[in-house]
């Protein structure tokens, strides 16, 4: 028998003892009248009314010293040391608890603040009763889980055993809290639209398909955050609108690409192009503010990125010609290609808007930021308004930080012939097999030609975001990224150990 197998069937004991003693090892309530952080909080004001407390959470340590004990209880807000006495409980009571607690259960303790010979504020132990019996011992804290498939797949072990981990959750939870409070205080009001779509508009890339059974129909999760039903929402005459939200892309792995992931869109009616990169940039900051308590200068990939701000603009066109010596918006195919093979880029599709963003995309892994990228080329932004003093560029932007873009933002085209045209670019591009391609929605087109007001839209601070601000790869700021299943073997081995 394993040391495993052994340590559970001591627990197992443990269990039974205390079902044979009436106690229920499960219950469905607590009677808990504090948490340990409100504990801690007015500690000397309880002390000094004598106070009851009756707290609840894990056992995260247990040490016995002949007729005294002492536990490190966890409650998620705060932790706490129990302090177990024959002096303060009866010794049935107190031999019971000794006979039959573990780390890792979950317990209900009835007691009075108590400050230990060596000063640690703690709470007497009067009474206790089980709440959940632990039957597996969680790992130590100090040698937790080194793994990283087992960190990734029992995460609940690791946010309770590495206060890193935790707080990193906390601080996302922040980000999100932050982003949706700025966007209402900006009048957007939220939204939710479709997640299951027959056409994938909104953004180029690799969907994932069902059927939907109901309606014996085809259909795909949506790979971007409700673009598309967003701009309808601007011809409704919601003037404002964003949503936070699951996007879903059939596509490889990375540090920074994960297939689901959460993300943001917004929407405004009647906000200019340049007075949408300002407001961006607010949304930054303020979410720097709240989240990251006004950090401004991180480390990401090595680069060290000052959002102080204002941040500075380059134009797309201008920087690939800088670092390559090609004009991506004049440039032939063959040009393109050329330049590419030069490179010793690998590469993946065989026409010009994959090419040109292929080159892009060399370029950008040189800078730090952050910095507005403009001017893209019209054949990359089939959604975006073409600026009629550059042709061939449209009024896009996007926030480069550490060799990657965020913040994908436009001008959003609502000239329906024009969209209509560029859509028909697209879908010669999909019958050609580029599986990037965008595909065409008509009747969003149809929207078009009822009319939708001048509107700037943004991708914003999603979760690849924040992986960024972490430095981590994104899938280690996910509670749980999907895992392959353990073969029969692996499982085999596992238990062997």
């Amino acid at each position: 028998m394993s040391s495993t197998d052994e340590l559970r069937s001591d627990r197992l004991k443990k269990r039974d003892a205390l079902i044979a003693a009436g106690m229920p090892v499960y219950p469905a309530n607590t009677e808990r009248t504090h948490t340990l952080e409100e504990v801690i909080t007015y500690f000397e004001r309880l002390k000094e009314e004598q106070a009851v407390c009756i707290v609840a959470g894990r056992i995260m340590a247990l040490r016995g010293h002949g007729a005294i004990a002492f536990a490190d209880l966890y409650d998620g807000t705060e932790r706490l040391q129990i302090f177990f006495s024959k002096e303060f409980m009866e010794e049935s009571v107190f031999t019971q608890f000794m006979d039959t607690m573990s780390t890792g259960d979950f317990i209900e303790i009835t007691g009075t603040p108590y400050l230990t010979k060596r000063g640690v504020q703690a709470l007497a132990a009067n009474s206790w009763r089980v709440l959940t019996k632990s039957l597996t011992p969680i790992p130590t804290e100090h040698f937790g889980l080194k793994d990283e498939d087992e960190r990734l797949r029992k995460r609940y072990l690791e946010i309770l055993l590495d206060p890193k981990v935790a707080d990193m959750f906390k601080k996302k939870a922040a980000f999100w809290r932050a982003s949706r409070r700025f966007l209402e205080d900006k009048g957007f009001v939220e939204v939710h639209t479709p997640t299951l779509e027959t056409t994938t508009g909104g953004a180029e890339a690799s969907p994932f398909s069902t059927h939907h059974n109901d309606f014996n129909l085809d259909v795909y999760l949506r790979i971007c955050v409700g673009e598309l039903w967003q701009k309808r929402l601007m011809a409704a005459g919601i003037p404002r609108t964003f949503e936070i939200g699951r996007a879903y892309r059939n596509e490889g792995s990375s540090p920074d690409h994960l297939q689901e992931f959460t993300n943001i869109e917004f929407y405004a009616a009647y906000l200019n192009f340049n007075d949408g990169l300002k407001l961006l940039e607010e949304h930054v900051q303020y979410v720097l503010d709240e989240a990251f308590a006004g950090q401004r200068i991180f480390t990401i990939k090595d680069f060290e990125v000052d959002f102080t701000g204002p941040f500075k603009k380059i134009d797309y066109v201008d920087t690939v010609q800088e670092y390559t010596g090609l004009n991506v918006v004049t440039a032939t195919y063959e040009e393109l290609l050329s330049k590419v093979v030069e490179l010793g880029i690998v590469h993946e599709g065989s026409n010009s808007e994959r090419l040109t963003d292929t080159l892009w995309k060399y370029c950008r892994k040189k800078i730090a930021g952050p910095v507005w990228l403009t001017g893209h080329p019209k054949l990359v932004s089939p959604l975006s308004k073409e600026n009629p003093e550059r042709p061939g560029t449209v009024f896009r932007g996007q926030l480069v930080v550490a060799g990657a873009e965020f913040d994908n933002c436009f001008a959003e085209l609502n000239d329906p012939e024009d969209q209509r045209q560029r859509f028909d670019v697209q879908a010669d591009l999909l019958a050609a097999g580029d599986a990037e391609a965008m595909m065409p929605d008509w009747e969003f087109v149809d929207m078009l030609e009822y009319g939708m007001p001048p509107t700037f839209g943004a991708a914003t601070l999603g979760e690849r975001f924040f992986a960024y601000l972490v430095d981590k790869p994104i899938r280690e700021t996910q509670y749980f990224p999907l895992m392959r299943p353990k073969t029969e073997t692996e499982k085999i081995v596992e238990e062997g150990e």
